[in-house]
């Protein structure tokens, strides 16, 4: 569907912001663009969306999401190819997932047209804050909200889906210390870990803080019953490289984030011919890799952190540290394919980017 035929209403901003911002220290989630999406929900249907200047909304006090967490959101990030033209990397697959997270939240799904098109035509509006330096992008923020002006316990009925874009750099500068969390859970089977709810990532503000304190960068959640299956970091899916495998945690159980930096990753190593391994992995099991010498790599994947390397993962007393991240030959290699293809410097065989 076109933008034309999802009739947006635009309303544009009488005079940019773009000059506040030093294109060399964007600071990732600091600066916001001109405009931003907005569509509501009510009686059963999305209403016309509008594009309006960005600003603040007001709520009653009484709105829905402040008492019971009825808010999901997705990031998807924007690129210029070297002629300067917008892409936008996998956006379908984020709204799929941001639908999954609505049902299991019990919010009404987004329609495909509402997502992509009013996030094409966003992008396209605000296309000048997209950074064109190495490692830069637009950061790009579906979410949605429940609005019901109502305290009763119960799924609400009025909701309302925005979009956000931020200009971003490098979310992590240097590589990441990594503390394996065997006290704090992040999600059980039959829960809402493999969301993007809001609720997952507040419930990790407070071990992430005590972490910090200790002078690590980020949480390696482990599950809740054996304490020794490893899960997510923070806000990434996990690999590691043992021997000549790349192993990643299985999708399973409903407590694991199904992420698309995640499969684009699958994908480009499998088709490089790399062994790929999704299955349940056990710290004891990285332990003794990196004893015998075989952990190679490890790495954090996500939208916001696209490649993060490990430079060290810390389970109780036990600081495993990872080989110079100079000479690892799977995430460097992954990097530099995905920013290729992000940046529209290579062919898209996978029909990943969308072009704005």
């Amino acid at each position: 569907m076109s933008v034309s035929s999802l009739d947006i209403s635009i309303t544009k901003v009488e005079n940019s912001r773009i000059g506040e911002i030093d294109p060399a220290n964007i600071q990732f989630g600091k600066f916001y663009s001109d405009h931003m999406l907005i569509a509501h929900y009510e009686d059963g249907a999305w209403k016309t969306p509008e594009i309006v200047p960005f600003n603040n909304i007001a709520f009653s006090p009484a709105t829905t999401f402040f008492h019971y967490g009825q808010a999901i959101f997705e990031g998807v990030k924007a690129y210029k190819d070297p002629n300067g033209n917008p892409l936008i990397f996998r956006p379908q697959e984020n709204w799929k997932r941001m639908n999954r997270s609505a049902e299991r939240m019990a919010m009404p799904e987004v329609p495909e047209e509402l997502f992509i098109e009013g996030m094409r035509a966003l992008v396209e509006l605000d296309s000048a804050w997209i950074p064109s330096s190495p490692e830069t992008s637009l950061y790009i923020r579906p979410f949605m909200l429940a609005v019901d002006e109502f305290i009763g316990v119960r799924p609400a009925e009025k909701f309302m889906f925005i979009i956000i874009t931020s200009p971003a750099g490098p979310y992590y500068s240097n590589p990441v210390s990594i503390y394996v969390q065997d006290k704090y859970v992040r999600a059980f089977p039959g829960g809402i870990g493999f969301t993007k709810a809001a609720g997952n990532y507040g419930m990790s503000m407070y071990p992430t803080m005590q972490i910090k304190k200790m002078g690590y960068d980020q949480i390696l959640w482990t599950d809740g019953y054996t304490h020794k299956n490893v899960q997510e970091i923070g806000t990434m899916n996990f690999f590691c490289v043992i021997g000549d495998t790349v192993i990643t945690p299985a999708i399973t159980q409903d407590t694991i984030l199904a992420g698309v930096t995640r499969d684009s990753v699958i994908t480009l190593l499998k088709e490089k011919g790399i062994k790929v391994e999704e299955r349940d992995i056990n710290i004891d099991e990285i332990e003794a890799a990196h004893k015998a010498g075989q952990l190679k790599e490890a790495f954090g994947t996500g939208t916001a952190a696209s490649i993060a390397p490990i430079c060290a993962l810390t389970y109780h007393d036990d600081k495993m540290e990872l080989p110079d991240i100079s000479t690892w030959e799977i995430a460097n290699w992954l990097k530099a394919e995905l920013a290729d293809i992000r940046y529209g410097k290579k062919a898209d065989t996978h029909g990943w980017v969308l072009a704005v």
